[in-house]
C-alpha cells in the first residue's frame, strides 16, 4: 500500500461502538473521514462492532466494542465471534504463528487456539510470498474459518490465490483466474444457477474462459473483477447490492400497487410492479443465481472490489470509488443514508484530488486507501 506518493486510510459507515473512524456516538459517518493511524496503517479488517488495523510496524490496534493492541503481527482477520492474528514466529526462520482469540479478550490472556504455520521448501516459500491475506493462510493450502473446525485444508489442485468468506458461503480465486464457490446457496450467492448448497468447492462454469483478478464475498452476494476490468455480480439483491433493480428501493421512490413473481430466462427471480416509469411493467430482481455482467458508469474498468453485508464497493483503474447497495449507516460515503441500486461515484475523493488504491468493507462500513494525485 505504501506507493511513492503520500497516502492515508479513510473510513465511513457504522460506528455505534466507537470503532474507527467513529467518535463513540451512535450516529453514522456518512462521508469519508481519515483514520487516526493514517499513513501508518497498511491493513484494515472490520467486523460489525469493532475494527482491527495493522500498522506498517506490525502492530495490531483494535477499536470499538473491544480495545487493545499487540505487536509482531503480519495480518489480522476481524470477525464478530473470532479475532484471528497471524504473528511472527518466536525466532528467525520459525515461520508464522496463527492465533485465534475471543474478541472480548482484547488479545490478553490465552488464545482460543494456536496453530504453527510451517512453510518448507522453495515452492512453498514462493507460494507464501504470493498468497493473499487472511483468511487464506501462508502456503495457500489452507484457510481459517469462523466456525469449528477453525483450521481447514484445501485440495492441492485448487492452487489458491485468494479466498473470501461471506456469511454462509466461500469464494476462492485460483492462480489461473478460475473461481470456485461452496457453502450455502439459498440466495444464489454461489453462482451455479440454483439455490442449493455445495459442500465442496465447485468451479463456477459460467465464468470459465474469463480469467478473474479479484473476488469478493458479501453477506449473501458475490462480486468478481476480470483481468480486463469487467465486473460480475450474483446472489441476493435485496438492497440493490448487485446494482440491479430492486423492489424495496423502487417502493421508496414510488410505491407499487401490485406485484407478481416469476423467473427470467436465466432463472433469476423477478418481481414485477404494476407500473414502471414509462407505464410498462417494471422488472425487479431479488435473486440473481448466475453471474451477471455489470457496466460501471462512463465505461470505467474495475481494479478492485469489496463487499459488506449488503453493500458493494469497486475501485476503478483510474482510482475512482463507486459504491451501491444498503446505505442506512452511511457506508456508501455519499453524505447521506440513502440506499442505491446503481453504481454511484464517491465524490469526496475526486474533490480532494485523491486517487483510490484499495477498499475493504466491513458488514456495515467501508475503509478506503487513497493517495494524492
Amino acid at each position: 500500500m505504501a506507493g511513492e506518493r503520500p497516502g492515508a486510510w479513510f473510513g465511513f459507515g457504522f460506528c455505534g461502538f466507537g470503532q474507527a473512524p467513529g467518535s463513540g456516538h451512535v450516529r453514522p459517518v456518512c462521508s469519508p473521514k481519515p483514520l487516526q493511524a493514517g499513513a501508518d496503517t497498511c491493513r484494515v479488517s472490520a467486523s460489525w462492532s469493532y475494527t482491527a488495523v495493522v500498522t506498517r510496524g506490525g502492530r495490531v490496534e483494535l477499536s470499538g466494542s473491544t480495545i487493545g493492541a499487540e505487536g509482531s503481527c503480519r495480518d489480522v482477520w476481524a470477525q464478530e465471534g473470532l479475532l484471528v492474528v497471524l504473528r511472527e514466529g518466536p525466532g528467525p526462520g520459525s515461520g508464522a504463528l496463527l492465533q485465534a482469540w475471543a474478541p472480548g479478550s482484547a488479545l490478553r490472556g490465552e488464545p482460543l487456539w494456536v496453530q504453527k504455520m510451517e512453510v518448507e521448501g522453495e515452492d512453498k516459500a514462493a507460494c507464501e510470498a504470493q498468497a493473499g491475506m487472511l483468511p487464506l493462510l501462508p502456503g495457500a493450502c489452507s484457510y481459517v474459518s469462523r466456525k469449528p473446525p477453525f483450521y481447514r485444508t484445501l485440495a492441492p489442485e485448487l492452487l489458491a490465490r485468494r479466498l473470501e468468506l461471506g456469511a454462509e458461503h466461500a469464494l476462492l480465486l485460483g492462480w489461473a483466474g478460475q473461481v470456485f464457490s461452496w457453502g450455502g446457496g439459498r440466495h444464489g450467492q454461489l453462482g451455479h444457477g440454483s439455490l442449493e448448497a455445495e459442500p465442496e468447492p465447485r468451479l463456477l462454469e459460467a465464468l470459465q474462459g474469463l480469467p478473474m483478478a479479484e473476488v469478493a464475498a458479501g453477506g449473501w452476494h458475490s462480486v468478481c473483477v476480470s483481468e480486463t476490468g469487467d465486473v460480475y455480480v450474483w446472489g441476493w439483491n435485496e438492497s440493490g447490492q448487485l446494482a440491479l433493480p430492486t423492489r424495496s428501493l423502487a417502493e421508496d421512490r414510488a410505491p407499487a400497487a401490485v406485484e407478481a413473481t416469476g423467473l427470467n430466462k436465466d432463472e433469476s427471480e423477478v418481481k414485477r410492479a404494476a407500473v414502471g416509469e414509462d407505464g410498462a411493467p417494471a422488472p425487479f430482481i431479488s435473486i440473481q443465481p448466475f453471474p451477471a455482467l455489470l457496466d460501471l458508469p462512463l465505461g470505467s474498468d474495475a481494479a478492485k472490489a469489496s463487499c459488506g453485508s449488503r453493500h458493494t464497493a469497486v475501485v476503478t483503474r483510474t482510482g475512482e470509488l463507486y459504491t451501491w447497495g444498503w446505505g442506512k449507516y452511511g457506508q456508501l460515503g455519499h453524505k447521506d443514508t440513502t440506499s442505491l441500486d446503481r453504481p454511484c461515484r464517491v465524490e469526496y475523493f475526486m474533490d480532494k484530488q485523491l486517487q483510490v488504491k484499495a477498499v475493504t468493507c466491513g458488514p456495515w462500513n467501508t475503509y478506503v486507501y487513497a493517495v494524492e494525485k
